[in-house]
């Protein structure tokens, strides 16, 4: 029976760690399967998709606004017509009138119609319509970086879950083994103290010990459950059919894959993001440079008139005036410019430029940031093979002291203690194998996420 269980155990440490799951489920998840559950479903991501194509209509009303303007209406009026001469600035509301200048009042009414058209297109625009597509089209790019980022980031987190789910499952396949052996433990207690060889308060505390096992059994349990409802949140994916493909079989250090890692500056999202932003600013001092140049503009009207009121003051009938009676046209070339637009450009510039440089240190911090986290990840990749190098001889060492001291106990001489320490140290090395070897996927994870690399190191993942 421990023979039987000397050999799961090696295997267990050695071969098939990483080889079979907890669960024997129908549909199987991979990590990259996982991640593109998450971009179709996680209403975070949808939500910058849909900002990039608010940002991209955006681009098509820019566009658009630089068409002539062609503005048409017709007015049909009746009422008075009096009026006095003189002129006045037109900053309140003043009915409008042609003439009625007369040497009284006079309330017979007159009817009047007008139809108006009016276009105006700006002739030179000195590079300000250029200018204000390349600002829309950098807020489209920033969308794009943002959603990227977004994605980067939710990524990033899938691959934790699914670490941290790996090693829970791997632990409880651990924890079932432990409550194996402290079953075998009571069993064999349990003939011994029957035949009278061993005294019956080590039943007792042998109880105690597997149910301290079938304890640690069931938090591993509850925290994959944890860990998968974790999952569902991001992938839309129920948690009661929610299973992930298992890792390659690991027999030792050798066997792991290598992913040669080099910083990549120009597409990790984490950096373009604060690139995107800092070009929103440096395209928006273009269009602040541009908009306040002059504006040439070219205006074409025309406009038809009818009323009930002849030229000689002599009022007709009130259906004369509803058709038109005379018509006129006009167009030009108007150029306009604001004298104070030096100090209003000036000031723009100058809370622009701000941005620039606040911008440009936050791509910078971002930068440092990155860097020291590869450097963090580096040091931790060391680590983890280190302890990889040595735990598989903990692991071999911690069974063949289980095993003497199962069978010194069946003769004897040692306590119920002395065997239990025996087998926590067995469970111990086991559990720090599988701690060693997240700990080197985590590092290798980190370290791929602060160098941009890490889609790669998701298609590595087998």
């Amino acid at each position: 029976m421990f023979l039987l269980c000397k050999k799961h155990c090696i295997a267990f440490v050695f071969t098939g760690l990483f080889f079979s799951a907890v669960y024997s489920q129908t549909n199987k998840y991979t990590l990259a399967g996982l991640i593109e559950a998450s971009a179709n479903y996680l209403p975070s991501l949808l939500q910058k998709q849909a900002l990039v194509s608010s940002a991209e209509a955006a681009v098509k009303d820019v566009k658009h606004s630089f068409l002539p303007r062609l503005y048409a209406g017709d007015e049909l009026t009746i009422g008075t017509d009096n009026s006095l001469a003189g002129s006045y600035l037109p900053e309140v509301i003043v009915p409008s009138v042609s003439a009625g200048v007369t040497d009284a009042n006079n309330y017979h009414p007159a009817t009047g119609n007008i139809a108006t058209f009016y276009g105006e297109y700006r002739l030179l625009n000195f590079g300000l319509h250029t200018a204000q597509i390349n600002n829309a089209m950098s807020l489209v790019n920033f969308g794009k970086a943002d959603f990227q980022k977004e994605l980067y980031l939710t990524k990033l987190q899938i691959c934790q879950l699914y670490f941290n789910l790996l090693q829970n499952q791997y632990r409880l396949k651990i924890d079932a083994q432990n409550i194996d052996r402290y079953q075998d433990v009571f069993r064999v207690i349990r003939a011994l103290t029957l035949s009278g060889i061993t005294a019956g308060a080590d039943s007792s505390l042998a109880k105690a010990e597997l149910s301290s096992a079938k304890v640690s059994y069931n938090q591993t349990l509850g925290k994959i459950n944890q860990l998968k409802e974790q999952l569902a949140f991001f992938t839309g994916i129920a948690s009661a059919h929610l299973d992930i493909d298992t890792l390659k079989t690991v027999t030792d250090i050798s066997n792991l894959f290598i992913l040669n890692i080099s910083m990549d500056t120009v597409n990790n999202p984490l950096i373009d993001y604060y690139t995107k932003q800092k070009d929103i600013f440096l395209s928006n001092e273009k269009v602040i440079i541009k908009n306040y140049l002059p504006k040439v503009l070219l205006g074409i009207s025309g406009f038809a008139r009818g009323s009930s009121i002849h030229y000689n003051n002599d009022y007709k009938s009130l259906s004369t005036g509803l058709g038109y009676q005379r018509l006129n046209y006009i167009a030009g070339i108007g150029i306009s410019y604001d004298l104070f637009s030096g100090i209003y450009k000036r000031d723009k510039l100058a809370i622009n430029r701000y941005q620039i440089k606040a911008s440009d240190y936050a791509l910078q911090q971002q930068k440092l940031a990155l860097q020291s986290s590869s450097l963090q990840a580096d040091a931790a990749v060391k680590t983890a093979e280190t302890n990889l190098l040595e735990l598989p001889n903990q692991s071999k060492a911690a069974m063949d002291v289980y095993l003497q001291k199962v069978a010194q106990y069946k003769a004897g001489l040692i306590t119920l203690i002395d065997l239990t320490n025996a087998n926590f140290v067995l469970y111990r090395s086991q559990t720090d194998f599988i701690e060693a070897i997240n700990d080197w996927y985590t590092a290798k994870l980190f370290k791929a996420e602060a160098t941009g690399n890490l889609d790669l190191f998701i298609q590595s993942i087998k």
